[in-house]
């Protein structure tokens, strides 16, 4: 939950951001983008330290590395100097995750991973309404450097909670290894991507490849509307006041949650039909709410607005199967590299899209919060079908070659 408030810690207060650094759109970008290309840089690093020293010391450096970061945002002088701070944030977000999901491997059953592993994101996304609703409250009662200051002390706090309360894996064991409770079988955790090779034989199959493209496209609408753009959009584009804005985008956690155990049920039962029947939906709803929102003439509705953030929700939850073609597709040896693989299709695709909104509002001559226009972020969250389009062509591709490669669909007629 603090890794997400901490990684969300902008998105009520974009403006704000902007106001005190009088940074313009394209700079505004850079802190998310920075932010989420140091925690998707350093996966591969931070697995290959939770193989050697466990999840305890890595989460307790994640957490003090969050708090620095934080600290560091409050008294920033200058963007450079805030920049920085985004760069130490997203390295120590970059722990919390992976360690956590080690620890539910070591200290539940092998049966009761998937669960846990879904029930540990969706309490984790309340962290989401804290940076939403608290945050900017706080924020708009006293000041900048009290606010983030606030999450740094709470940030220290966790790291001393975590290294007295948390331990590697059970005392009977000597070892970080998942048990199956019901087989008896014992395997030792693996969270390093493996390179090279690994890598190479990860991509070479197309389930792997499904997985990818699916990550990439159902989620980054979400992220950048959640982390850094939905604020100023519904404020400075659309007229809101910011507390009914806030609660706009708190309902898109709220659906998200709830959503998260449905598709996560339904993609078990319908392992064949995952891309038709939950993730490319998911894509058409999203697409098929924006276009209507930048259709509307004039600001839109707060019906519709509350129906683009319901439709953006479902790419979170849809984003979840990709990691299902992930497994299903990989044998377990291969598992921890293809999930890398996976994951990096959301951070590439998110990284891409509120870069590209930002440099469309620039280019618009609507960069700063003072010339912010409802046309100007139309025309920038356009950019996003692009996106869309890609990513859809590619999985309607990869889930043709995915169906040959298990058999059941015929091999593709070879033009002459």
């Amino acid at each position: 939950m603090l890794a997400i408030t901490n990684r969300s810690s902008l998105s009520a207060v974009g403006v704000d951001a902007a106001e005190r650094f009088q940074a313009d759109a394209a700079t505004l970008s850079l802190f998310a983008v920075v932010q989420l290309a140091v925690y998707g840089g350093l996966q591969i690093p931070i697995g290959v330290l939770l193989d050697r020293y466990g999840s305890r010391p890595i989460m307790v450096i994640g957490m003090l590395l969050m708090a620095v970061g934080q600290f560091v945002m409050a008294v920033s002088p200058s963007i450079g100097v805030a920049l920085l701070a985004r760069v130490l944030l997203g390295g120590g977000d970059a722990a919390i995750f992976p360690a956590v999901l080690r620890l539910v491997a070591t200290w539940f059953p092998a049966q009761r991973g998937p669960v846990m592993g879904q029930m540990t994101g969706l309490v984790g996304q309340t962290g989401q309404l804290a940076a939403l609703l608290p945050l900017a409250a706080l924020l708009h009662s006293t000041s900048w450097t009290i606010t983030f200051s606030s999450i740094a002390g709470l940030g220290l706090l966790f790291a001393i909670l975590v290294w007295a309360v948390v331990r590697n894996h059970p005392p009977e064991r000597s070892a970080d290894v998942t048990v199956n409770t019901e087989t008896g079988v014992v395997q030792v955790i693996t969270s390093a991507i493996d390179t090279g090779v690994g890598i190479r034989a990860a991509w070479a199959h197309p389930g792997t490849r499904l997985a990818f493209w699916s990550h990439f496209t159902t989620p980054f609408a979400s992220t950048a509307f959640l982390l850094l753009w939905g604020m100023p959009f519904l404020t400075a584009g659309q007229g809101l006041a910011p507390a009914a804005a806030a609660g706009i985008l708190s309902l898109n956690v709220v659906v998200s949650m709830a959503l998260s155990p449905v598709l996560g049920m339904l993609s078990r039962r319908i392992p064949t039909r995952r891309s038709l029947a939950l993730v490319l939906p998911s894509v058409g709803v999203q697409v098929i709410a924006w276009s209507a929102v930048i259709l509307w003439p004039g600001p839109a509705p707060i019906w519709l607005l509350s129906i683009l953030v319901i439709c953006l929700a479902a790419g979170g939850p849809a984003s979840m199967v990709a990691f299902d073609h992930a497994r299903s597709h990989n044998p377990a040896h291969r598992l921890s590299t293809a999930t890398g693989v996976t994951n990096s299709g959301g951070f590439l695709a998110a990284l891409t899209a509120i870069f590209l909104i930002g440099l469309t509002l620039d280019l618009q001559g609507a960069g700063t919060p003072q010339t912010y226009s409802l046309d100007a972020f139309r025309w920038a969250f356009a950019t996003q079908l692009p996106l869309w389009a890609l990513g859809a062509g590619f999985i309607i591709h990869e889930r043709k070659s995915t169906r040959i490669r298990m058999g059941l669909d015929p091999e593709r007629r070879r033009r002459r």
